[in-house]
């Protein structure tokens, strides 16, 4: 389980609006039928049409400065692995979804009217994608890239060839197509194209005031949980991002009765990024089935485990 958490982009080149990012979020619908179609959901509802999510998180931003964010992306990204548990179950994504969102509200050190926030303040749309497309972040893509950059220069250099050995020039483009390191049944990868395999993932736009408009609730917070004076009241404050993964973890496991490895786990990955050393050590120390499991995890995520001399 992969969760990100990223503020509306702000700037002279986006929009204010979350319409760009609905639209975004609406492009698996394309040419497919109402009944094929997956549809924005939350707590309240199954099948919110884009224009009325839109013009509900965009009305919900009383007293935010241009420069704040008015909405926060979540990204919820289950392993192949995850997802084969549950047999890439759209419901159960759904209903995973709404309990993890339960988990959100709970992640937020702030009261209002005298009670903890929970997820009847929170107004946020979720909607699930079965598709993904290789960008240039991906190591396949950075990967291909030279080959690439080799391919365009000789399509540039046949375009301007009025007569001579075209065919030559499209040799050396299917050699070097040929020659790239990654490719689908056969194919080399460029950007844009359809990963392949289970690849279902979930979107939330999350409005960065609560249902009432009134109280601002930000997971981009500093702060995990502090108190500060305003006007003459002690005010809490803080968003406990920690406390969420790993909450949303929890939450799979027990809603679905799966049995999470250590390399699966979001304080493993926290543990391998601050002490490597210790990850390792960690992980060696595991019980034999669990440590074969972690490895063959580890190798199927493309990730090379060198065996460190642990005393």
């Amino acid at each position: 389980m992969y969760i990100t958490i990223t503020p509306q982009k702000l700037g002279e080149n986006y929009n204010q609006s979350v319409a760009d990012f609905v639209a975004y979020l609406e492009k698996e619908n394309q040419d497919k039928t109402i009944e094929e179609q997956n549809h924005f959901f939350n707590h309240q509802g199954e099948q919110f049409n884009p224009k009325d999510v839109i013009k509900d998180i965009d009305s919900n931003t009383a007293k935010l400065k241009k420069k704040e964010p008015k909405f926060y992306s979540i990204t919820v990204n289950p392993s192949k692995q995850e997802l084969k548990h549950i047999q890439n179950d759209t419901e159960k994504l759904k209903a995973y979804t709404k309990a993890i969102m339960e988990d959100y509200a709970k992640a937020f050190n702030r009261d209002i009217d005298g009670r903890q926030v929970n997820i009847q303040d929170i107004k946020y749309y979720a909607k699930i994608e079965h598709e993904r497309t290789y960008n240039g972040t991906d190591k396949a893509i950075r990967e291909n890239a030279p080959y690439h950059k080799k391919i365009v220069r000789l399509k540039n250099e046949i375009q301007k060839i009025e007569s001579g050995d075209i065919h030559k020039k499209q040799q050396q483009i299917k050699r070097l197509e040929q020659e790239a390191p990654h490719k689908i049944n056969g194919k080399m990868i460029t950007q844009g194209m359809a990963k392949e395999g289970v690849q279902s993932h979930i979107h939330i736009i999350v409005s960065r005031k609560d249902q009432s408009n009134t109280y601002s609730l930000s997971p981009g917070s500093k702060y995990k949980a502090s108190e500060v004076e305003l006007n003459g009241k002690t005010v809490k404050r803080g968003f406990d991002r920690d406390q969420f993964y790993t909450n949303a973890e929890k939450q799979f496991d027990k809603q679905f009765k799966y049995n999470r490895n250590f390399v699966e786990t979001y304080n493993s990955r926290k543990l391998m990024n601050k002490s490597p050393h210790l990850y390792y050590a960690n992980l060696i120390g595991l019980p034999s089935s669990e440590k074969a499991m972690a490895f063959k995890l580890l190798s199927n995520a493309g990730v090379k485990v060198p065996i460190p001399n642990i005393p």
